[in-house]
């Protein structure tokens, strides 16, 4: 199977290229290798990828005009899975231009592309922060969200719509993925887990927000690229009866569309979070205990049995179990000497 993974030198993107070409499939890895964090890092991703000879790397931003088109009409990849995007919450109060061409015009660019050179396939990265102000939790694919708390969020929930419409008008099999908070070994710098981690073996104080008041969906980074491998193989079709949809399930009445979370299903406390943390590097953390930032939510929480239903998986790595990987990952990667 020929796939094109968009943000393939990412966090998630290496993941997911990883286990699919374990798998023996062909990736094309598109990524721009922007400096929101350290290319560096990209780019040792990327090299990791790169020792596979069934591995493709471009160069190149998802909304530059004609470049999706190129790469489709060049490979015609039997599924695509678009990650590539700008991330995080915070920044995108500083600077929501940037969220408005990566997310906005990149994911039109993939839109254009795929009307043209139909995959069989179409997966979308979604994010939990769609949810915005909900409060009913665990939360469901089929929960009205429309109280988007950020602009990160807002772009997230128009790109649900763009895929939708497309898939209505064109008959493109679209999966959105919803994300919850993903953490283990190669994370992002710019996420709680690095910056706990890091300030901890450095001696510096840790950011709390909320003051501890804080519950996320952790999900092990291996459980969710196994969720979208699995998701790859589950493309949803236009419903004959819209009538017999379940009612649990996203499905689309008029298009070949649905929304699935992937996370792992229960809600951990942050000071639990950091406990596991501490435990795994050795040493206890400085805490500076701070009010919720803006466009923060105090708490997330899948609901899972959408994604058990289509693909009989999932996720179950315990925080504790995940945590430790990751700072054994930290520790080697950043050469870390053990006490």
């Amino acid at each position: 199977m020929r796939v094109l993974v968009t943000g393939a030198a990412g966090f998630i993107g290496y993941h997911l290229s990883e286990m699919l070409l374990s798998e023996g499939h062909q990736v094309i890895g598109l990524d721009s290798h922007n400096d929101y964090y350290d290319p560096a890092l990209k780019g040792a991703r990327e090299g990791q990828l790169k020792l596979n000879p069934d591995y493709q790397a471009i160069r190149g931003k998802v909304e530059e005009p004609g470049l999706l088109m190129e790469l489709f009409a060049t490979h015609k990849p039997e599924a695509v899975v678009h990650l590539a995007a700008q991330a995080g919450v915070r920044y995108s109060i500083d600077n929501p231009r940037a969220y408005v061409e990566a997310n906005l015009l990149g994911s039109f660019e993939l839109l254009e592309a795929a009307r043209a050179h139909r995959p069989n396939h179409l997966l979308m990265a979604s994010t939990s922060s769609v949810y915005g102000a909900n409060t009913e939790m665990p939360y469901r694919e089929i929960d009205k969200v429309d109280t988007q708390m950020s602009f990160y969020a807002a772009t997230k929930k128009s790109n649900e719509a763009m895929a939708h419409s497309y898939a209505h008008l064109f008959g493109i099999p679209t999966t959105m993925f919803r994300f919850f908070t993903v953490y283990g070994p190669w994370g992002r710098p710019d996420m709680a887990p690095y910056l706990f981690t890091s300030a901890i073996f450095e001696g510096r104080p840790i950011k709390v927000f909320n003051h501890g008041d804080m519950r996320r969906d952790f999900t092990y980074v291996t459980d969710l690229v196994r969720a979208i491998r699995l998701l790859i193989d589950a493309a949803p079709a236009r419903p004959a009866n819209p009538a017999e949809i379940a009612p649990d399930d996203s499905l689309s009445p008029v298009a070949p569309w649905r929304v699935v979370n992937i996370g792992n299903g229960e809600s951990v406390q942050l000071m639990d979070f950091i406990a596991a943390i501490e435990d795994a590097a050795g040493r206890e953390a400085i805490k500076d205990m701070l009010p919720i930032q803006p466009g923060d939510v105090p708490a997330t929480w899948a609901d899972t049995a959408l994604l058990r239903r289509l693909t009989g998986y999932a996720p179950q790595t315990s925080v504790r179990d995940g945590v430790r990987s990751y700072v054994e990952w930290f520790r080697d990667f950043y050469k870390i000497a053990a006490e």
